[in-house]
């Protein structure tokens, strides 16, 4: 549904599809025979405004495929609300670190041969109601099926990046491929255990908005079905399954009883990620981290003043981009603490002020800056609140500790956060995170984690070597909020202003340990491995 490719090609939203863009770079990496298939989007997701009372305002920003693709001349027709809607595609070519390429296409209803309502089928990303979604996710899904067939490539397999694309398998059943059959073809990912990621749409919709030889397949997958499930409908019509995480798995496997559910952990591209002085320091220390990135274990043996530095010439930069950005001056002596992710209730992003006395105090002894970013989807007014209560928080305050919102996150100023980041906040309700993987780019540049017991955090932590956890496994969520305080005061702290030395000992192994085990190309590896049963991997 969404893929970031580049910050100004705006067909992305979040972590969904930044991890979908570092599936990309990484199966270029491996020249890996694969194409990948989005929507144009072509209004993007939301330019984020916050005014002087901290409410976002949700602003268009649109984009133009053109400046960034090239058009197909291959159109197909996806059967709409009884009408045919026709879709093209542009095709983007990323290319590998050696030099093997891999094309996007992107998914396109603008054309003169539709009428308005169908030209901005590809419009908003998650815009509009029911209907709206239903019927892009038809163009995702059916229209990618019709035109890679229309093009003439052969699919060994189909590739399901979460629900929103189960409408090919279903399509692939309609035109006559029987259910074991497409099964062999077909693999999906589920993405998130949290109600709201899990599309489901009412038959009586179904049945206006696509042709009733569809709900008859649908029929034959799901006979006892209450509606249109398409995380089911993906899952059933997959023969290989797979959460994102090990915890997720287990997650995932009681949510769905009865499937079978393996798991490749996310990972994030290094080469991408990691900031040019750190990518300097990994050239020097870890060499061919670019085309394998187990290289970057071989960082173990480097002197950790040397990773401090690297660290710190990414910390300066995203000092002065807070203070270009917002016209703060930020202290440089004190640590940066981020909270960067999706605003929305279960990921937390006020729970660090639940006790703002004792968080002032602590601020007091041990001074810090917080940096907070993030955007809440147009409908989550929950979302919206925290943001607004975090700017109120942030007057509270009185720079102790320094709260500063930065506004408009996405791929650019994650590169800055992620690359400056000396701590890593992850803060969501166990286990809602199925895995995470802002948090990986910030080890990757040295920056410490601190995470409740969740998603990735559970596979990658050493504590107190490469980062903390806030709490285990049976703690009481509730209790998060003040095991933080007690985590900050005790331990994160204490370390940057007594022990710098070990705290730099801790940067530098945080990147030999995360960085090679929760790369994008040890991911793609392995759904190469298992998922496709290919054996024709470079190197």
């Amino acid at each position: 549904m969404e893929i970031a490719i580049a910050p100004e090609m705006r067909c992305y939203s979040g972590g969904l599809g930044v991890l979908a863009g570092d599936y990309l770079r990484a199966a270029a990496d491996l020249a890996l025979p694969m194409v990948f298939v989005t929507l144009a989007n072509r209004e993007g997701y939301v330019l984020q405004e916050i005014d002087a009372q901290g409410n976002q305002i949700d602003r268009p920003h649109p984009w133009e495929p053109g400046d960034h693709a090239v058009p197909l001349d291959t159109v197909v027709t996806v059967p709409v609300a009884g009408r045919d809607v026709a879709v093209r595609a542009w095709m983007h070519v990323s290319e590998g670190v050696t030099g093997a390429r891999v094309a996007t296409l992107l998914l396109d209803t603008d054309l003169p041969q539709n009428s308005a309502e169908d030209r901005a089928l590809t419009g908003r990303l998650y815009g509009g109601d029911a209907r709206y979604r239903l019927r892009q996710e038809a163009v995702l899904g059916i229209g990618a099926a019709r035109l890679l067939s229309a093009i003439g490539l052969a699919i060994g397999h189909w590739h399901l990046n979460e629900g929103h694309a189960a409408l090919l398998p279903l399509e692939l059943v309609r035109a006559g491929s029987d259910i074991d059959t497409v099964r062999r073809a077909c693999v999906f990912t589920t993405h998130t255990p949290v109600a709201a990621g899990r599309d489901r749409f009412a038959f009586g919709l179904m049945e206006a908005e696509l042709p009733r030889d569809y709900r008859a397949a649908y029929d034959r997958v799901l006979p006892d079905a209450e509606d249109l499930d398409m995380t089911l409908l993906a899952m059933r019509l997959s023969g290989y399954a797979n959460a994102v995480s090990k915890r997720h798995r287990d997650v995932a496997s009681d949510l769905y009883p009865g499937e079978d559910i393996a798991y490749v952990t996310n990972g994030v591209h290094p080469g991408y990620w990691a900031a040019p002085a750190m990518q300097a320091l990994f050239d020097a220390q870890a060499s061919g981290w670019r085309e394998d990135s187990d290289a970057l274990a071989a960082i173990a043996m480097t002197d950790p003043a040397r990773v401090a530095q690297a660290h710190e010439a990414a910390r300066a930069n995203l000092i002065e981009s807070v203070r270009t950005r917002t016209g703060r001056q930020l202290d440089p002596q004190r640590p940066i603490l981020c909270y960067a992710r999706r605003m929305t209730g279960y990921k937390r992003p006020t729970l660090m002020f639940e006790d703002l006395d004792r968080l002032r105090t602590i601020a007091r002894r041990h001074p810090f800056t917080l940096l907070i970013a993030g955007k809440a989807h147009p409908n989550d007014g929950g979302g919206k609140d925290a943001i607004r209560a975090i700017h109120d928080f942030a007057r509270q305050c009185d720079d102790m500790p320094s709260v500063v919102f930065l506004p408009g996150y996405g791929l650019e100023l994650a590169h800055l956060l992620v690359g400056g980041a000396d701590v890593w906040l992850n803060l969501p309700v166990p286990p809602l995170e199925a895995s995470g993987t802002s948090g990986m780019k910030a080890a990757i540049n040295g920056g410490l984690n601190l995470s409740t017991p969740d998603g990735w955090w559970l596979e990658g932590v050493r504590e107190g070597a490469n980062g903390w956890t806030i709490g285990d496994g049976d703690t009481d969520p509730d209790r998060h909020g003040a095991l933080l305080l007690d985590m900050l005061a005790k331990t994160v702290l204490p370390a940057w202003y007594e022990d710098r030395e070990g705290w730099n000992g801790m940067m530098r192994d945080a990147i030999a340990t995360i960085g090679p085990a929760f790369s994008a190309q040890r991911a793609m590896r392995e759904y190469a491995r298992d998922a496709y049963r290919f054996d024709g991997l470079r190197g």
